[in-house]
């Protein structure tokens, strides 16, 4: 293992900035964390279908501030995707080259998840499986993806965005739920936060990677004033405390993002732009390094299949069991569920580690040189320019 990671640090670019590419891991695993503790597959009459354990214990909502980590990928990806602009302007590379090689990048591996899952979803209706079932299993499956689709958006934008103050789309989502919530207005009006929400961290992404918000005092303010404004307006303005959605709630923080989402997503940035100090000096060990760089090596293909082994694992244990199993049957009620389905969390990683070593080849990542090291793709900026030390 150590031989391993000494040769994946000497392959790294000397001026790569591994504190950004270790918030982009923290990002992906928090997300996959947070779908296996809050999404559960109940076995009921015949059928499968989803639920949330947020619903019968909202006191679990705090589970949310931790796992519900969108806003630092959104960060993560406006200082990856601002830098890379920047650079590939300096070297007379096209616009159209360098949106076309990125996007590339993102849905190659999105096609091969679309087509397993298509055949997947005809062959259980072939079999007799009910809709309801298949249904539950597709959307649980792709449904996150939506968030690839305003990724890909914003990525094409950038050059337009770039420059963007995050103060200007965070103003839309003030007055998008002024009049959707406030006023009663129409409910479609909340879509326009599906991409004004996110541009908030892609502009402050932007902001960093052209030397913005080096200061400790800026990075404070983010954090402190996020987070009370986010409990203002749950404490007081009726948002919901949890930073997902929760099936059966009056108001979702996700669907479409809220402005509580978005101020809490302002205070998870500031969070993660004060932690790049501290894992810049953890990551110059080659062990550290190499667990982050293996992450990134394998974020998508992660992302994209970490709820197809929880489908698996499901499925597999319905078969071989008696009956229902609890944490991954049963209805999501009681602290019971809990503590049982942490238990099963090792299984699911083990399914998702399989699911890497059969997809891995649809993601770009790292390539071999002659003498079998690793080197890392280069994905995020170095940082020379924008950021020295935190």
């Amino acid at each position: 293992m150590t031989g391993f990671a000494v040769r994946i640090d000497a392959a790294t670019p000397p001026g790569r900035d591994r504190g950004i590419d270790a918030l982009r891991a923290l990002a992906i695993l928090g997300v996959v964390g947070g779908h296996w503790l809050v999404t559960a597959l109940v076995a009921d009459s015949g059928t499968v279908r989803g639920a949330s354990p947020l619903t019968a214990m909202p006191h679990l909502a705090p589970v949310s501030w931790v796992f519900q980590t969108l806003a630092v990928f959104f960060l993560v990806g406006g200082v990856v995707a601002a830098g890379s602009w920047a650079s590939a302007r300096k070297r007379g590379v096209p616009y159209g080259r360098w949106v076309g090689g990125r996007l590339a990048r993102l849905f190659r591996p999105v096609a091969a998840v679309l087509a397993v899952w298509t055949l997947a979803a005809a062959v259980m209706l072939a079999a007799g499986v009910g809709e309801p079932t298949v249904r539950a299993l597709v959307k649980l499956v792709w449904s996150p993806l939506w968030f690839l689709l305003v990724f890909a958006a914003l990525t094409a934008l950038t050059p337009l965005v770039a420059r963007l103050h995050p103060l200007w789309p965070l103003v839309v989502v003030l007055h998008v739920d002024l009049v959707r919530l406030g006023l009663g207005g129409p409910r479609e009006l909340g879509w326009v936060n599906v991409v004004a929400g996110w541009l908030v961290p892609y502009c402050l992404g932007a902001l960093v990677a052209r030397g913005g918000l080096r200061g400790r005092a800026g990075r404070w303010g983010l954090l402190l004033g996020g987070a009370s404004a986010t409990a203002g307006l749950v404490l007081w303005a009726g948002y919901p405390a949890a930073m997902v959605g929760v099936p059966g709630g009056r108001v979702s923080n996700l669907d479409p993002p809220s402005l509580a989402a978005v101020a809490f997503g302002l205070a998870q940035c500031g969070a993660a732009l004060l932690l790049l100090g501290p894992l810049r000096r953890v990551l110059r060990r080659p062990v550290a390094w190499a667990a982050v760089a293996v992450v990134n090596l394998a974020a998508m293909t992660v992302f994209l299949w970490h709820q197809t082994a929880m489908i698996i694992v499901t499925t597999a244990a319905l078969a071989l069991a008696d009956g229902p199993l609890p944490g991954v049957h049963t209805v999501p009620d009681d602290a019971d569920w809990v503590m049982a389905r942490l238990l099963w969390l090792p299984v699911f990683a083990l399914a998702l580690l399989g699911c890497w070593a059969v997809f891995r080849g649809y993601e770009q990542g790292g390539r071999r040189t002659g003498g079998g090291s690793l080197v890392v793709r280069e994905s995020a900026p170095t940082r020379k320019g924008w950021a020295r030390r935190a």
